[in-house]
């Protein structure tokens, strides 16, 4: 394998495993729509909400990931024209073939960095969506059983006061 088809699926590799972090929260986030359809927003939902807020700064560092990924495929292109002396504008000049190489190996330096903080960005913000819905899910697994603990009280205590009223009714003798 040479290296352009090690650079090839290098780039497919990358590429899929950026679209696939896009579709998890893209994904992500229409599960928390459809899971809070029809209901009323409350306080406890504030989780759900950042977990959200957190999904769509995934999908949209994903994006700037792919940006600056393929504006740095586009200066590699470039680059190549300008060091054989075929690009239009600097043409076989030694000194502006250095000049030029020179600033678009900075600015592919420059995306490049970019680049990579975009993706740690995106998979980080992935995981902390999910750990902010497992924590929403908590809470609301704890108001149900909060729910479900008081609804026996409630019934044990409109028991006791059909009993007392029924006691004060009966006729004393």
């Amino acid at each position: 394998m040479n290296n352009d088809e090690l650079a090839k699926q290098l780039h497919e590799g990358q590429a899929k495993h950026t679209y696939f972090l896009m579709l998890m929260a893209a994904s992500a986030i229409a599960f928390a729509v459809q899971k809070t359809t029809g209901r009323a927003l409350q306080w406890s939902m504030i989780p759900l909400g950042l977990a959200t807020l957190a999904w769509a700064i995934s999908f949209f560092a994903g994006s700037r990931n792919r940006q600056y990924f393929l504006s740095n495929l586009y200066a590699n292109a470039a680059l190549l024209e300008i060091q054989t002396g075929e690009h239009p504008e600097i043409g076989a000049h030694p000194q502006k073939i250095e000049a030029a190489t020179a600033g678009v190996m900075q600015a592919m330096q420059s995306n490049s960095k970019l680049c990579n903080f975009w993706f740690k960005l995106q998979f980080r913000m992935l995981i902390a969506g999910a750990l902010l819905f497992v924590a929403w899910h908590i809470t609301e697994m704890h108001a149900l059983t909060k729910q479900e603990k008081a609804i026996p009280n409630k019934a044990l205590e409109e028991t006791s006061d059909s009993a007392r009223s029924a006691e004060s009714e009966a006729p004393q003798g």
